[in-house]
């Protein structure tokens, strides 16, 4: 039986590789000469420490241009709350969305049983595996969620005869 599997995986090499293109660009930039301002890692931990709203604001987007540039879905982070650290710096963390989570996956399972296709769809941890009598039909059902605008960018591997 033809099957395929959806997921949501981060290159977490080409993120990394983008936090230091960042790191190197606001250590060269004119208007971060003298700031702190930085993306930093601790644990598996991102987030980013700015002197100012505007530097924090700049590194953002800064970091979304150099994750494009390094083929990194946008969707795969998102910001968290701003707070104050010492030194009348502003912190902020980076969350990186790994995996397709219980309320997604449900929603994604829902909108594939709509669509009346003759596939069947189970969630599997954090990933969704589609399988179905014919190709077509899975191919069918891989185009309908190319076209969804969902919150976390998604991507199909195993697709298997």
């Amino acid at each position: 039986m033809p099957s395929f599997d959806i997921v949501n995986k981060i290159n977490m090499e080409a993120f990394k590789n983008a936090i230091n293109a960042v790191n190197r660009e606001t250590s060269t930039r004119y208007d971060f000469k003298g700031s702190d301002s930085r993306i930093e890692e601790k644990e598996d931990i991102f987030f980013i420490i700015a002197d100012s709203d505007l530097k924090l604001k700049q590194i953002k987007e800064i970091l979304s241009n150099h994750m494009v540039r390094q083929s990194v879905n946008t969707k795969s982070i998102s910001f968290d709350r701003e707070e104050k650290a010492s030194g009348n710096k502003i912190k902020q963390n980076i969350s990186i969305h790994d995996g397709i989570n219980k309320d997604i996956g449900q929603d994604i399972v829902k909108k594939l049983k709509s669509q009346k296709l003759k596939i069947q769809s189970a969630i599997q941890g954090d990933q969704i595996r589609v399988s179905g009598k014919k190709r077509d039909d899975l191919q069918e059902a891989i185009t309908f969620l190319k076209g969804l605008d969902l919150s976390i960018p998604i991507s199909f591997i195993n697709f298997r005869d």
